[in-house]
């Protein structure tokens, strides 16, 4: 019974993780498929440099809550794994969605939301970390990458158990994975910066 709930949590989070907020937003709402431009990624970040605000706002409480919802429906049909592996996988839906021919964005803002119900201690300390790497160097992708490693840290120090650290690593290896590009363009100084004045209303 027990391996059944934690299939059926994964499922559902992955479900609920494919629902992409930036395709949903972009396509149906502004007319405007944000995998087509910026960047290409379909997630916050680049919704926020292609449409603007209002729109980077619809995409923010959408991947939020589709984290929120995975890991509420994985606690209550597995209270033991179920929000780990229902937020987990809701971040696998986010980046390889279902719905979108599996091409979606790096899952950086629904990874957050998933962090925050697993643990919101852990959460607060990597969110404080990515608006302090954010502020500094204005590179997105640099803050998202040291708040995932600082899930891994962190929970070791906080010495969460075997069953979550791993979950967390392997949440951290995803983000880092999906980054590969940026940290080329990192490296050599070809990165894109945040630059909220250019933004659209």
């Amino acid at each position: 019974m027990t391996v059944f709930t934690i299939i059926l949590c994964g499922v559902i989070g992955y479900l609920l993780g494919s629902v992409n907020s930036s395709v949903v937003v972009g396509k149906y709402i502004f007319h405007n498929d944000v995998r087509e431009q910026g960047s290409k990624n379909a997630g916050l970040t680049n919704t926020l440099r292609v449409l603007g605000k209002k729109a980077a706002l619809m995409v923010l409480a959408g991947d939020i809550l589709k984290g929120v919802l995975a890991c509420l429906f994985g606690s209550l049909i597995n209270p033991q794994y179920g929000a780990v592996i229902g937020g987990l996988f809701a971040v696998l839906g986010h980046n390889w969605p279902l719905y979108f021919n599996f091409k979606g964005g790096k899952g950086v803002l629904t990874s957050a939301t998933v962090i925050m119900m697993w643990d919101w201690k852990i959460g607060l300390i990597s969110l404080a970390l990515f608006i302090l790497v954010v502020f500094l160097t204005r590179y997105v992708s640099l803050g998202s990458m040291i708040a995932a490693v600082s899930l891994v840290v962190v929970s070791l120090i906080m010495d969460k158990g075997a069953f979550f650290i791993i979950s967390g690593a392997i949440l951290a290896g995803l983000i880092i994975y999906r980054h590969k590009a940026n940290i080329s363009r990192l490296l050599k100084g070809e990165e894109n910066k945040l630059n909220l004045k250019k933004s659209k209303e």
